[in-house]
């Protein structure tokens, strides 16, 4: 499921590629999700992440929140981000939150990428490798990560929010054209 981004109201409706449903091979363990009014932006080149340089994907900045509470499709929860992956998928730039619901029992206990792996070992390798190897089934190549493949810290992942809050509010604003004809109601 996505969140149809082109779409009036950006309803979430069954992922469609090359005229035919998605389905992932995998289970995904974890809360997917959408950090709300976050883009990455396609005209922004980041070459910190990758020396090469890669834009961002067109979409809001995911979120995988890691708490053990299964979370309803649509729902809204508040989380506290404490990590990000810079994962490069088909050479475009798609930042992966890794969160923990504020509400979880353990949210007091992590509050930093170093406290996932305390807490929650081996959860962000996991969380990597999936991303990584989630389309190789349909015959896709594995997806790289920037930034030497870690799992950087609360204070890189809030710089991220930030940014691409800020790419947003220039969308929404019209300060930056929105010629990628994104729904903005």
């Amino acid at each position: 499921m996505e969140v149809a981004t082109d779409e009036p109201s950006t309803p979430i409706k069954q992922d469609i590629k090359k005229g035919n449903l998605r389905f992932y091979p995998y289970n995904i363990n974890w809360n997917y999700g959408l950090i709300p009014q976050t883009w990455e932006d396609p005209d922004v080149t980041n070459t910190e992440v990758d020396a090469d340089g890669v834009a961002g994907d067109n979409d809001p900045v995911d979120v995988v929140e890691i708490g053990s509470a299964a979370g309803k499709m649509g729902g809204v929860y508040k989380v506290k981000p404490v990590g990000v992956f810079a994962m490069i998928d088909d050479g475009e730039l798609d930042w992966k939150v890794i969160a923990i619901s504020v509400d979880d029992p353990k949210a007091n206990m992590v509050n930093d990428v170093e406290d996932v792996e305390k807490h929650y070992p081996g959860e962000l390798e996991k969380i990597r490798v999936w991303f990584r190897d989630y389309k190789i089934p349909d015959g896709k190549p594995a997806n790289r990560f920037g930034l030497d493949d870690k799992c950087m810290n609360k204070e890189y992942t809030m710089k991220v929010i930030e940014e691409t809050h800020e790419f947003y509010k220039s969308l929404k604003s019209g300060k930056r054209a929105n010629t990628e004809e994104l729904s903005l109601a």
